[in-house]
């Protein structure tokens, strides 16, 4: 019997076909290769709708070499799309119209907005909600700013800590704003009057670019940089939702986010607990806490938006251990764990999509096989009608 097949979906960065996360597919397809379970790589673009095809990218374990084949779009799916302002992004709702249907490991979440709005519902997860307001207007974020001594304006679909400013407001009433742009290139502090706050906002068009005021939590270290925690939650290979590992990340000088991808660092969560708690905190608790957190959201939100694989939650925890959730990311990087020195969370980090992978796909067959038939891959009317678990 030949391997199922798992396919990841991704998108190009440009239009010269690079990927952005080729060494982490290698790993995860070399890992895949060791459990029973092909894995192969492509994007909208390389789809075929007339035959159901896909020029996939293959990589070859032993000879450490990629290639490219057509092969039949496998059934089951993991989607690493992140969003793009580009055509490729047109090509990629193209592709979830046209097979919907599929087996994905995990399904799209909606944006910052709708998540905290979702969370809200909910008692368990209220509490640690800093206070949001969607940007209909400048007043609103000129309200956030009378209301709270710190505010961080974010676009609903950002990434990368780009297009975020940092408004705090100082015991005489005058305003420190400083930011990133798109480019995330850092915007020096600048002090102004909260009576000009307005005529400086409105060139960043906050409606238009559909932003949200957050309250600020002060998560400045000693030395003057902010830092804060991200967390991945995973399904394991029993289809349990776990904390695979929670990193610290510490951001750059003159930076007021803690992204490692804007110059910052990682670091070790109980490392910077330790140092950054009140002595009557412990540490201990604080990470248990944020733990069953971790656990809870994602059991919520695939509750909410359909099947999930993993999810990114970045913290933050007051000197009082409090623990704030700032924003979800469905599409994690892992690489905060190697830099943080965790290399066996890393590794776990990498294969524990796959584990999951290969746990939907025995379910499937279970399912298949009481429902339908003893069994569904002797005949290619069987497998097309089950959608094309394995390549043909």
């Amino acid at each position: 019997m030949t391997k199922p097949v798992l396919g990841i979906l991704t998108l190009y960065l440009n239009d010269a076909g690079l990927l952005e996360e080729r060494p982490v597919y290698q790993k995860m397809i070399a890992a895949g290769q060791k459990l029973g379970l092909h894995v192969i790589v492509f994007t909208p673009k390389d789809v075929d709708y007339q035959e159901n095809m896909a020029y996939a990218h293959i990589y070859h374990t032993g000879s450490k070499t990629w290639s490219r084949k057509w092969t039949a779009i496998p059934s089951l799916i993991y989607d690493r799309c992140r969003i793009q302002r580009t055509v490729r992004f047109e090509q990629l709702q193209r592709f979830r119209k046209r097979y919907g249907h599929l087996n994905y490991l995990n399904r799209p979440l909606r944006n910052k907005w709708t998540i905290h709005r979702i969370l809200s519902k909910d008692a368990r997860f209220k509490s640690h909600l800093p206070g949001t307001r969607f940007i209909e207007s400048v007043q609103d974020a000129i309200d956030m700013v009378r209301k709270h001594p710190l505010v961080y304006l974010k676009p609903i679909n950002g990434t990368g800590g780009r297009g975020i400013l940092r408004i705090e407001r100082k015991a005489d009433g005058s305003l420190l704003v400083q930011g990133r742009e798109q480019s995330r290139r850092i915007i020096k502090p600048q002090q102004m009057r909260l009576s000009t706050l307005g005529s400086y906002l409105s060139d960043w068009r906050l409606k238009e670019n559909r932003y949200i005021a957050q309250q600020g939590i002060q998560i400045k270290l000693g030395n003057g940089r902010v830092h804060d925690y991200r967390m991945l939650v995973q399904k394991n290979s029993e289809g349990v939702w776990e904390v695979t590992g929670c990193a610290g990340r510490v951001g750059a000088v003159g930076s007021i986010t803690s992204n490692l991808h804007g110059g910052g660092h990682a670091a070790t969560m109980g490392s910077l607990l330790q140092d950054w708690l009140r002595d009557e905190v412990s540490p201990d608790m604080v990470k248990a806490e944020a733990y069953k957190l971790g656990t809870g959201v994602a059991a919520y939100l695939e509750q909410c938006y359909g099947r999930l694989c993993e999810l990114a939650l970045d913290l933050a925890i007051d000197r009082k251990g409090r623990i704030w959730l700032l924003e979800v990311n469905p599409k994690p990087a892992r690489e905060v764990f190697i830099q943080a020195g965790e290399k066996e969370t890393y590794r776990k980090a990498v294969v524990r999509p796959i584990e999951y992978a290969l746990w939907l796909y025995q379910q499937k067959r279970k399912t298949v096989g009481k429902d339908k038939l003893a069994n569904v891959a002797d005949t290619r009317s069987d497998l097309e009608d089950w959608g094309q678990w394995e390549e043909l």
